[in-house]
């Protein structure tokens, strides 16, 4: 079988003698029309695709996307909602702890101050009785001085005036001493 070669009625300006495109065939003029009613289907094809399926299924993911997206913030507002409820609980009970802390505080140091009072007073009191004891030593004491220098003034006396080489009575000599002794 030969191969014919192809007339130009037959194949047109754009295609030569063995069946091939003379240049680019986008650009022949011929066939533009025929390109432009291909291109017409091609873009009523994707056109109805792209709004029956691709769109559908990104609006439906988007609106998805946009619903988890408003639950997110709401479920979000009600935990600071909840948080900033906990952070006042915590500041009350806080602030109810160092109100109570300070009350214990002041009860234990009245309670200090109590008995230390109490015990400022009882040894005040034992203080007082050691002293009314001191006192009473010392009394003792001062008396038994002043008679013992009153002995010893008389003895005293009556050895200075045997020493002048005269006698006397023990009766002058004791109220001698005795007036001396008052002042």
């Amino acid at each position: 079988m030969a191969v014919e070669p192809i007339t130009e009625e037959m194949a047109g300006v754009c295609v030569d003698a063995h069946g091939s495109a003379i240049g680019m065939p986008q650009l022949c003029g011929e066939w533009i029309p025929n390109q432009i009613f291909w291109l017409i289907i091609t873009l009523v094809v994707i056109f109805f695709v792209l709004s029956r399926i691709a769109l559908p299924r990104i609006a439906s993911v988007l609106a998805e996307r946009q619903g988890t997206i408003t639950n997110d913030i709401s479920a979000a507002e009600e935990l600071k909602r909840q948080a900033k409820d906990a952070e006042a609980a915590y500041e009350k009970a806080l602030a109810d702890a160092r109100t109570e802390a300070q009350a214990i505080a002041q009860k234990t140091r009245d309670e200090i101050k109590a008995k230390l009072d109490a015990a400022t007073v009882e040894a005040d009191a034992k203080i007082a009785e050691k002293s009314a004891e001191s006192e009473k030593v010392l009394a003792g004491i001062r008396a038994s001085a002043v008679e013992s220098v009153e002995a010893v003034a008389k003895e005293t006396a009556e050895a200075i005036v045997a020493a002048l080489g005269t006698s006397a009575d023990q009766a002058a000599i004791d109220a001698a001493v005795a007036n001396r002794m008052k002042g």
